[in-house]
């Protein structure tokens, strides 16, 4: 059987919130699936923590140049 995966989609909190009832969490893929179907089709859903790091690392720059 051949395995290809399915691309993870980042979404925002309150998305996976809002479908929770329809989504279960797969710790396989370290993601969100559809209930019943998630193995075979579907959307692989992650939370989309990417935001969370950009918004704390804005600022003055940390690191110095190279002299």
């Amino acid at each position: 059987m051949r395995v290809v995966r399915r691309p993870r989609r980042y979404v925002a909190p309150q998305w996976l919130k809002l479908l929770g009832p329809m989504l279960r969490y797969s710790g396989s893929r370290d993601a969100f699936v559809l209930r019943a179907v998630g193995n075979r089709v579907g959307p692989v859903l992650r939370q989309d923590r990417r935001q969370m790091q950009r918004r704390r690392l804005q600022g003055p720059e940390r690191r110095t140049p190279a002299v």
